[in-house]
């Protein structure tokens, strides 16, 4: 199993459902809206990402009411494209933000969505810890109005967003 993969599984094998401590997840919903292309704007950095930009989440319906996801991104390093494929589903009811992932059948990690644009323009999606943490959007690039307010929510949420990487190099730029 090479390494991208293994550290894949360490993150979704890091036990039972659950959010960091004064983060919810989002209320209403609406999977439908959800699914299609995303953009990582920004993420707190894990071995599994180490390297890689032009990172995207590809969502759509499974037969069974689930949805596959196929993550992709390009290696800098190996100067080639890495690929993982996954199911996510519902944690619970289907109105809220609360999901799990696995690339690596029978195990599930939390996939949280604690912040979503009206539009569904942009999300901010937890882990199970502080220690994950991405800025999703239907775009590359947010605006800096958007995205510093996102980086400004998490830091209030407890994620320690002065080491998130920006893998399309757009760092919110200071006024």
């Amino acid at each position: 199993m090479n390494k991208y993969f293994a550290a894949l599984l360490r993150l979704f094998c890091a036990g039972c459902a659950s959010l960091p401590r004064g983060v919810e997840t989002v209320k209403g919903f609406d999977l439908n809206r959800y699914l299609g292309t995303w953009h990582e704007v920004a993420r707190l950095s894990h071995s599994f990402e180490n390297g890689l930009t032009s990172v995207t989440a590809e969502y759509t319906l499974r037969p069974d009411g689930g949805v596959n996801v196929v993550n992709r991104g390009y290696s800098t390093d190996k100067n080639k494209w890495k690929t993982a494929t996954g199911r996510v589903y519902f944690r619970g009811e289907k109105t809220v933000g609360e999901l799990k992932v696995s690339f690596f059948r029978p195990f599930y990690g939390d996939y949280n969505i604690i912040e979503l644009a009206g539009d569904y323009s942009y999300a901010l999606v937890a882990g199970p810890s502080p220690d994950y943490l991405w800025i999703l959007a239907r775009t590359p690039q947010l605006p800096n109005g958007t995205l510093e307010m996102l980086v400004s929510k998490a830091r209030v949420l407890g994620f320690p967003a002065e080491e998130l990487v920006f893998p399309g190099d757009q760092a919110p730029k200071k006024e």
